[in-house]
């Protein structure tokens, strides 16, 4: 858990500093020129902010939508922060036009939002609810008038508990085709204006986190062989949903995979320690990644796993390995390697006891990993298109007696990633684009509101967004198209 609360700002403080700056937008600045030589990016460089539905949107019991996983988790004693829940989150159901207004203010040219399967879906499968794809046409068209690129990731974790209930959520294969069914609905409605969509986002977590750990929904602790059929049956439905995309939208339409890659970074770069990284990259994305842009499972990982390895049915991995457009990373924490002599060839480097972090203890600060995320993917499968969908850091915020939220922390996090994202542009490594998570503070499943990530500052008592230092970077990033 969160070692910070909201509640450590101090009442007085945060109630003076939303009255001063309550829905403001960004100062009026004066953008400096680059100088010669700056960290300018490639000119059509997609910069865009990243959310997703159960996180922000609240208005869990609104217009049709049934109960997700997380609603029944997040209300279930002890697991989650304080007890909190994503019941009101940001509001974003119905303050949508004034977060368009922030991404606008940004100046971004994308946004990468999910949709919520249960509000299209109440019971999972079935009859669709029209009043939630109502939302979701509202929400593109104003991004649309506001010149903002929809990213859709049609599944971020928000499973419908009565799939769960039914069938034991991904325990079984039927999830992955009711995730096919979910998915063909919506972009059927709204690949006339989207072009980019993810069938799911981050398998590899909701599979570990939720039915191997059980620390996040459905809260269950599998044994091994359950959990890689967990596993599998998601990267089926991340196979059936790119079919099912494809079948339902015009030529053209991008679709791709979006998960949170396990990164090798060299301890040193030479050219032992950069191969030993990117064989391990390969290696531990072995039940996702891997296996998508090979079509099928390394035989290290199938023969590691043996008697518990996944139980496999005729054509499943031709589905899994069905051809993407574009990889989207979400990149938080690197993984060090070196080379050695065993027969795996490398091995990973522990963490020490003072290594630095950035608020929550997981996210380790090694901002180079961007760079080898991208550069790994690459030499491995050479990907045409290749995008940052979501990269940011929890930080200790702290609003100053003027009213502003200062957050340097996270200015440096940020700017250290773009540089060495910056490295792979220049050698000429198909990045696309960046997203940074995220928009605004927001729900963060088990820490409840004690993380915050957000660009903008909520308060949540008032619901009103306030905007960091980090929003003010990130706009002179966005005019300049460089570092900043």
């Amino acid at each position: 858990m969160k070692d910070i609360t909201r509640r450590q700002f101090g009442k007085a403080t945060v109630a003076s500093a939303a009255a001063t700056l309550a829905g403001a937008s960004l100062p009026k600045i004066a953008f400096s020129q680059p100088q010669a030589g700056s960290l300018r990016f490639p000119k059509g460089f997609v910069w865009g902010c990243s959310t997703s539905a159960y996180q922000s949107e609240g208005a869990v019991k609104e217009d049709g939508r049934g109960p997700s996983i997380w609603d029944i988790f997040s209300h279930t004693p002890c697991k989650t922060f304080h007890g909190e829940t994503g019941d009101v989150a940001d509001d974003s159901y119905h303050l949508y036009k004034e977060d368009v207004r922030m991404l606008r203010d940004l100046g971004v040219s994308a946004y990468h939002m999910s949709v919520a399967w249960p509000r299209i879906f109440p019971n999972g499968t079935g009859q669709p609810n029209p009043k939630g794809m109502d939302y979701y046409n509202r929400v593109v068209d104003e991004l649309l008038a506001n010149n903002i690129t929809p990213y859709i990731d049609l599944y971020v974790w928000d499973l419908p508990q009565a799939l769960e209930s039914r069938w034991g959520g991904w325990q079984s294969r039927e999830t992955a085709k009711a995730l096919a069914e979910y998915a063909g609905y919506v972009t059927k409605r709204l690949s006339d204006r989207v072009h980019y969509f993810a069938p799911i986002n981050e398998p590899d977590s909701f599979a570990n986190l939720g039915y191997g750990t059980g620390i996040h929904a459905p809260g269950l602790k599998l044994p091994a062989a359950a959990l890689n059929q967990v596993r599998h049956n998601a990267m089926l439905g991340h196979g059936l949903g790119v079919q099912a995309i494809r079948a339902n939208a015009p030529s053209g339409t991008q679709v791709g995979f979006v998960g949170d890659l396990w990164t090798g970074v060299p301890v040193i770069e030479t050219q032992e320690h950069i191969e030993a990284a990117r064989r391990a990259t390969r290696e531990e994305n072995g039940p996702f990644l891997t296996a998508v842009m090979e079509g099928k499972y390394p035989d290290s990982y199938l023969e590691r796993e043996g008697a518990n390895a996944p139980k496999i049915e005729p054509g499943d991995m031709e589905i899994i390995g069905s051809p993407v457009d574009f990889v989207g990373i979400n990149i938080y924490a690197p993984e060090y390697v070196r080379a050695d002599s065993s027969p795996q060839g490398y091995s990973i480097e522990p963490v020490q006891a003072g290594y630095p972090r950035m608020a929550l203890q997981w996210e380790l600060l090694g901002s180079e990993i961007t760079y080898w995320a991208v550069r790994n993917i690459f030499d491995l499968w050479k990907p045409s298109a290749i995008y940052i969908t979501e990269n940011g850091a929890a930080a200790h915020d702290v609003i100053t007696p003027a009213g502003r939220v200062e957050d340097t922390e996270r200015v440096m996090y940020l700017r250290n990633h773009l540089t060495h994202l910056h490295r792979a542009t220049t050698e000429g490594y198909p990045v696309k684009g960046y997203f940074i998570w995220s928009l605004l503070d927001n729900f963060e499943w088990a820490e409840g509101y004690s993380a915050r990530f957000g660009l903008y500052y909520v308060d949540y008592n008032t619901l009103k967004r306030i905007p960091k230092l980090s929003a003010e970077w990130f706009r002179e990033v966005t005019a300049r198209n460089a570092v900043a």
